[in-house]
């Protein structure tokens, strides 16, 4: 698959669906989880396993990590973190696969996926363009329990027990 014709265009931010989209609360890919001053994080609603999220990136437009100044470097990466282990505290994976690519959208985002046991790739990487859509209800509750998981970690933020550093 060749590259996008308007590629230059996604790149510089002019034809960016991530930042021409806002904040919402609910995509049709996907329910937010997470909202902080620097990204927003979507459990998505189609995946080929349970706990797969997306983090954007919220401030201004920005294609690659190294765009970003070192302060706004560490608040994304503590975002991607911070869902990373409320997926694994409510999934229970056996991995966590982390995947930072933007090579259909050129717009600063991270996968986040957990893997299992029983999963359809062991040791791979997952198959692109072979995710289903999961059960409404099931999906909902996921959704509700990372957001709990989540809102505890930022309102215990700075305790020294903290699990959320």
């Amino acid at each position: 698959m060749p590259w996008a014709e308007d590629w230059d265009e996604r790149v510089a931010g002019t034809s960016c669906k991530l930042c021409d989209e806002g904040r919402p609360t609910e995509t049709k890919l996907g329910t937010r989880i997470l909202s902080s001053e620097v990204a927003d994080a979507y459990l998505m609603r189609r995946a080929l396993v349970r706990g797969y999220a997306v983090i954007i990136w919220r401030g201004r437009h920005v294609v690659e990590p190294t765009e970003l100044t070192p302060s706004e470097a560490a608040r994304y990466g503590q975002d991607v973190l911070r869902v990373g282990q409320a997926i694994q505290r409510h999934f229970r994976p056996l991995k966590m696969n982390y995947m930072t690519m933007g090579n259909w959208t050129p717009h600063l985002h991270t996968h986040v996926t957990a893997r299992y046991i029983d999963d359809p790739a062991p040791g791979d990487p997952l198959p692109a363009g072979q995710s289903v859509l999961l059960p409404e209800d099931q999906w909902r509750e996921g959704a509700a329990e990372l957001r709990t998981l989540l809102n505890d970690a930022t309102s215990r933020a700075g305790e020294p027990d903290s699990d959320f550093r």
